[in-house]
């Protein structure tokens, strides 16, 4: 595959690499994302040296459920709210393909997670039915949120345009058993209860009352069937992003203690330890580490609690034996044959 130079790009390439002369993109290796859609995580990268990484990503807008017997007109990428995880390392250079099928309104993509005017938005601009693709390398680790950046902005973010994109440390992540992609978002629409299909309501929006708070967007996404699985003696880990557009998550696991909480999502950070809840700002991430010891349901929430009744919450479900040395309601299991005190 031959792909145009980018002066800038092969640079800081060879930096990175510790190479003495520009690397051209037609010496990298060319991979196609592995994309996933949450609560599902694309797989732990094993290479150890820099890729192209292309990523095709298509702006739609699609009907979809939102609410309990109410649905909406989403703005999305590749037909879902939110759109894919992307998974690549520092050192990589994302080829970002963006087709706009959408009928109506020009759409773009802002990555967090790269350096360079409007987050990559000023060349990935298309009107329905064009393409357009950049080229970007990726500096920083880190968990980063990307969004549609086209104007209004907070139209495109209201409605559904995000997602996330992990830039793995040149050394990797700690190993786990578990991971999962949940992104919090809102939902700001009309109230008419009569009507089954909901439509944005912009002044909702500017108000910052949602109708709706959500776990990957809609309610009940990670209940019944959608609930997060786990077993006892696991360790699981947490991609968590708040695409906004207004509130500030509290993300807290109820019955869980955080092991390890890589704050604001940075990853050359040492990472916080034994964290209850952790604040999440609109267009932030967080990473959050946790073994499970315990099996039972335990509960995803935003606590700042009454944002329940607007949807905030989901299951994750622990299958595995009692541990009554840590938890139980049973005198007996707790200490077989002692006298214990009521």
């Amino acid at each position: 595959m031959k792909l145009p130079i980018v002066g800038g790009a092969c640079l800081a390439l060879a930096v990175l690499l510790g190479c003495g002369a520009p690397l051209s993109p037609a010496q990298l290796p060319v991979e196609r994302a592995q994309l996933t859609y949450a609560p599902n995580v694309p797989p732990p990268l094993t290479r150890k040296t820099p890729a192209i990484i292309e990523v095709h990503l298509e702006a739609t807008e699609t009907e979809g459920a939102l609410g309990p017997g109410e649905r909406y007109f989403f703005w999305g990428f590749n037909g879902q709210v939110p759109g894919p995880m992307i998974r690549a390392r520092v050192g990589d250079t994302l080829a970002v393909h963006v087709t706009n099928a959408a009928a109506e309104m020009p759409h773009n993509i802002d990555f967090h997670a790269v350096t360079g005017p409007g987050g990559g938005a000023t060349v990935l601009t298309v009107s329905p039915g064009e393409t357009a693709v950049g080229y970007f390398l990726l500096r920083h680790p880190g968990l980063f949120v990307y969004h549609c950046a086209a104007p209004p902005v907070p139209d495109h973010i209201a409605n559904g345009m995000y997602g996330l994109i992990l830039a793995e440390p040149k050394e990797g992540l700690p190993t786990v058993d578990r991971e999962f992609y949940v992104l919090q978002s809102e939902f700001y629409t009309t109230t008419h209860d009569e009507i089954a299909l909901k439509t944005y309501d912009r002044t909702q929006g500017v108000a910052e009352h949602p109708r709706y708070v959500v776990f990957n967007g809609k309610v009940g996404s990670l209940l019944g069937e959608g609930a997060l699985k786990a077993n006892v003696g696991e360790a699981v880990r947490i991609y968590f992003g708040n695409g906004g557009p207004n509130l500030i998550s509290s993300f807290h696991i109820i019955g869980e203690i955080f092991d390890r909480v890589y704050r604001e999502a940075s990853l050359t950070s040492p990472p916080a330890t034994d964290v209850q809840t952790t604040l999440v700002p609109p267009g932030g991430a967080t990473i959050v580490d946790f073994g499970v010891e315990v099996p039972g349901t335990y509960t995803l929430v935003d606590h700042a609690i009454f944002r329940l009744e607007k949807g905030a919450v989901g299951y994750l479900q622990v299958a595995g034996e009692e541990n009554p040395h840590i938890f139980t309601g049973d005198p007996a299991k707790f200490c077989p044959g002692c006298e214990v005190h009521p």
